[in-house]
């Protein structure tokens, strides 16, 4: 039915009402009438408020007539109205309906103090939804997790704050989506629905927008950590972001500060750089210097254009510099010894370019150097030397050069020897690197193999040379296993020599030849030093007497390679002579002991009858015996002369024989040097003066004493002088010196006498040797021996140099701590402590 226009409903209100009020006045009158009535009053007989009050009741029952009326007119129009507005409802709701279900999607419908109820679920396209109504509402199972939280989160503010929300969703298995919320009054609608084309698009936007916004978050915070200093510039020029590493470069307290005050990390010059390489389209690479943290430190600076903007970080080389620079050392180091090493070097790159070669290698192929400065190829250095006519000849050169140069290409090393037209023969090495180069080595072996066949030719002539010795050799390894052996070893021991053809151990050789030897001390000895690992490895030897009556010497020594070199002599000859000679020297040996007690017998028979001539002639110069004449006088001094010399030869033999049978102890005191010498020259003076010879003595200061056997020193000198007197011409003079040197009390004895050869120089200190070298002077020849024999028992030395024709010098040297010493044997040269008598000059 028609709804009645609004201005139609007010013109039926104000009609009613006019009625009603005439209702209420025609009431008000029939309430006056019965009230006037009731109390029989005349019309003029009533009051105003009589009449008012009569009037107001007749208002009042008719206003109530009226509205009763009314009531009922309203009541059955309301129903009308509303069994209209009932047909109308139905006939919308069907429209509603059959739209919602026309459109696929979800309807979601809360109501409050109702249950949630899904209204619509006609939504079946889109992958991932749930088909069941129960499963709807459980929006993190079927939506992805962000998608999920992002729906639960609009939902609490719809409930709480009935804000609307239009969300893009995206379920678990990538299906899109578009949720809407609305809220009015106390309901909340939520409607899912398969977005539009230009959604759709909004969504796929969308998401690139947050996959974009992670990206540069992720990005951000990944260069944030880095210790580099990275920024961005906006197309003015102006940073627009910076990363902590840059805040701490410039010495900043944030990146607010940074960007607030555009504290920039380059220098203006610098800057000016990277702008002329950005402005032409291009992106800046230097290696600078910047003041990072108060440090001047180089860095790689690398700036990109991006759109307008651009992007640029310094990265800090100053590990990398010092790095390189010790790279650098380390391969002109490298270089320098491959320089000077003999074997050449040549290096190839990936592309079979000549990267660096040594002198070596120059010199070997005498190859021009600017040529090689030019860096060719291996084929070119091989085409090169084939021009100069060096390379082995060949069938086909390039078949054999593809040959050479295929390590290059399958990684397969390469070694061969070439023998050059020039008669060398070179080793040729050639290893692929890991970087794809090549490396080449050309070893000179002409001389190693030219030095091989002669150590071959000398292995053979030592296995021959000794194969020719008697004594057996055999020389074991480390491993205890025979390496070499001659045929005298196999002969010694009775082995077939082709037994030891295979390196037998040796424990297996003492097992074979013990029972010649039955001695397990000795072969486990041998056994030991010729297998055990010892720090110190002892050499020794030793003699073997076999049960088959031969005498075996053994030595053993360890050789500096590891090995042990053993050798075996029969000496059972030379042992057999050895004791022959043994039993001669024993009767050698009691022959001259029989010869010393003879002499020094006879010599003490001797001495007795001479000191009493001696004693008898003095007695006869005596004057109390009477005058002698003139002859008597000279047969008398001959007689005193001849005695005593033959005295002190028999006195001289006396000191041999107790020096040699170590009897002669020295009595050692300190003595004056200056008595000593005087006593010597009194003893030689009466022959100095016949012969009318000067005696020049010089003595140093410092000489005062010196510890000696007074006597015997005293003997020394005056054998020495004896001896230079007697050599010496008439008129001639003899030199005595003294000195200090070096510890030492040094007595030097010079004559200008006929001198001595050269070649009797070395026998002049032997016993009983004496010539006269055409003098007068003619002695027994113990002079010199005792004297030597003495200086040595003081532990003193004495020299004597002589030049035929000039004269003879003799030093003398005398320890200031001399220790005493004893001798016997010889020439008197044993030293130990002496004793024995003493004789006066």
């Amino acid at each position: 039915m028609p709804a009645t226009p609004p201005s139609g409903r007010r013109l039926t209100i104000k009609l009613q009402l006019a009625l009603l009020l005439v209702a209420a006045m025609a009431f008000v009158a029939t309430m006056l009438a019965m009230f006037v009535g009731g109390h029989r009053i005349g019309p003029d007989q009533l009051s105003m408020r009589q009449f008012a009050t009569v009037s107001i009741i007749a208002g009042a029952v008719f206003i109530a007539g009226l509205i009763i009326w009314h009531m009922g007119s309203v009541a059955r129009k309301e129903a009308r109205k509303a069994r209209a507005e009932s047909q109308h409802l139905r006939r919308n709701l069907a429209a509603a309906d059959a739209i919602i279900r026309a459109e696929p999607q979800i309807l979601v419908f809360w109501e409050q103090g109702h249950a949630v109820r899904i209204v619509s679920h006609t939504l079946t396209d889109i992958p991932g939804i749930p088909e069941q109504h129960a499963e709807i509402l459980r929006f993190g199972q079927w939506l992805e997790t962000t998608s999920a939280d992002a729906l639960k989160a609009s939902l609490d503010r719809l409930f709480a704050n009935g804000r609307s929300f239009n969300l893009i969703l995206k379920t678990g298995v990538g299906g899109t989506l578009e949720g809407e919320g609305r809220a009015a009054g106390g309901r909340a609608v939520l409607r899912f629905k398969d977005v539009s084309t230009y959604k759709a698009e909004i969504a796929r936007i969308d998401e690139q927008h947050a996959a974009l916004a992670r990206d540069i978050k992720s990005s951000r915070a990944l260069l944030d950590t880095l210790p580099m200093p990275v920024w961005l510039r906006d197309p003015t020029g102006r940073l627009i972001w910076v990363n902590t590493a840059y805040v701490k470069a410039v010495e900043a307290d944030s990146e607010l500060e940074v960007l607030d005050r555009q504290i920039e990390l380059l220098e203006t010059r610098q800057r000016k750089h990277v702008a002329k390489a950005i402005a032409a389209g291009e992106s800046y690479k230097a290696r600078v210097h910047l003041i990072v943290g108060g440090q001047r430190k180089p860095h790689d600076i690398v700036i990109l254009p991006v759109e307008g903007m651009t992007a640029g970080a310094a990265i800090d080389v100053t590990e990398i510099e010092t790095a390189q620079g010790e790279l650098d050392r380390q391969i002109a180091a490298y270089d320098r010894t491959l320089d000077r090493v003999e074997t050449a070097v040549a290096l190839f790159d990936r592309d079979q370019r000549l990267v660096f070669y040594n002198a070596a290698f120059t010199n070997l192929w005498s190859l021009d150097t600017e040529w090689l400065a030019t860096r060719p190829s291996a084929s070119d250095v091989l085409d090169r030397l084939r021009e100069i006519g060096i390379l082995p000849p060949v069938v086909s050169h390039r078949d054999w050069k593809a040959q050479v140069l295929a390590s290059s290409r399958t990684g397969t090393p390469l070694e061969d020897t070439w023998p050059l037209t020039d008669g060398r023969i070179i080793n040729v090495i050639a290893e692929q690197r890991p970087d794809g180069g090549v490396t080449y080595l050309f070893a000179d072996e002409t001389d190693r193999i030219a030095l091989e066949s002669r150590y071959n030719a000398l292995i053979d002539v030592q296995t021959e040379t000794l194969d020719s010795l008697k004594e057996g050799v055999a020389v074991f390894g480390t491993d205890g296993r025979l390496k070499l052996v001659n045929r005298a070893f196999c002969e010694i021991w009775q082995i077939p020599r082709n037994k030891l053809a295979g390196g037998p151990h040796i424990g297996e050789i003492i097992a074979a030849v013990e029972t010649l030897f039955p001695d397990a001390g000795t072969w486990m000895r041998i056994g030991r030093a010729a297998t055990a690992f010892q720090d110190e490895r002892e050499t020794f030897s030793g003699q073997m007497d076999r049960t088959d009556h031969l005498v075996i010497d053994y030595a053993l020594m360890p050789l500096p390679d590891g090995a042990t070199l053993l050798t075996f002599a029969d000496v059972t000859n030379a042992k057999l002579a050895e004791r022959a000679l043994v039993e001669r020297n024993e009767a050698l040996v009691a022959a001259d002991r029989l010869k010393s007690n003879f002499i020094s017998h006879i010599s003490y028979e001797l001495r007795t009858p001479l000191q009493t001539i001696i004693g008898f002639s003095e007695l006869l110069t005596s004057p109390a015996l009477g005058a002698l004449n003139d002859k008597q006088r000279e047969y008398l001094a001959d007689i005193m002369f001849s005695s005593k010399t033959l005295l002190a030869i028999i006195n001289d033999i006396l000191d041999l024989t107790s020096i040699e049978a170590g009897g002669l102890e020295l009595k050692l005191a300190p003595a004056g040097v200056r008595a000593i010498i005087d006593a010597a020259i009194l003893g030689i003076r009466e022959r100095a003066v016949r012969s009318r010879l000067t005696i020049d003595i010089a003595v140093a200061d410092d000489v005062n004493e010196i510890m000696v056997d007074e006597a015997r020193m005293r003997q020394v000198l005056y054998n020495l002088l004896s001896n230079a007197v007697g050599f010496s011409k008439v008129n001639g003079t003899v030199h005595l010196a003294c000195w200090r040197e070096n510890g030492t009390v040094n007595f030097r004895i010079d004559d200008e006498g006929i001198g001595i050869p050269k070649d009797q120089i070395g026998r002049v200190f032997q016993r009983f040797e004496s010539r006269s070298r055409g003098s007068d002077h003619r002695g027994a020849g113990l002079g010199l021996s005792i004297a030597k024999s003495l200086v040595e028992l003081h532990g003193g030395t004495i020299e004597i140099t002589s030049e035929e024709g000039r004269g003879t010098r003799v030093i003398v040297r005398i320890p200031e701590k001399p220790v005493a010493r004893k001798g016997s044997g010889g020439q008197g040269t044993r030293t130990d402590r002496l004793a024995g008598g003493s004789r006066a000059a």
